[in-house]
């Protein structure tokens, strides 16, 4: 895991209790994003990681939210994860996304 990955998931890891409808709420409500697909001119999505790498840097670029939107996206889609989420393209959280779920499950066996 490279420093830059262990930071991000350090940082998710401070939203793990937050429920899923608050989660949704403070992203609906400040993505960045999400003006512009729904009131913008919505750039697109290529499913080619290089060009998607490039678009995640700009479209969330200064968004208050990106850790919010990528622990939204990773509960909600998990592996199947497809678009542009928290400034990560497909590719990046494909390959982020099992170190956040061992994460999870390690915090399920430290409770019980």
């Amino acid at each position: 895991m490279t420093p830059e990955e262990n930071e991000r998931l350090a940082r998710l890891d401070l939203l793990r209790s937050l429920p899923l409808g608050a989660l949704t709420d403070v992203v609906t409500q400040n993505g960045r994003c999400l003006w512009e697909f729904t009131e913008g001119d919505p750039p697109d999505v290529s499913g080619s990681a290089e060009p998607d790498r490039e678009l995640a840097a700009r479209l969330c670029a200064g968004c208050p939210v990106r850790d919010e939107c990528l622990e939204l996206e990773f509960r909600s889609a998990g592996a199947e994860t497809v678009g542009v989420w928290g400034a990560l393209s497909e590719e990046d959280r494909r390959a982020l996304y099992p170190m956040w779920r061992a994460r999870r499950e390690a915090e399920r066996g430290d409770w019980e």
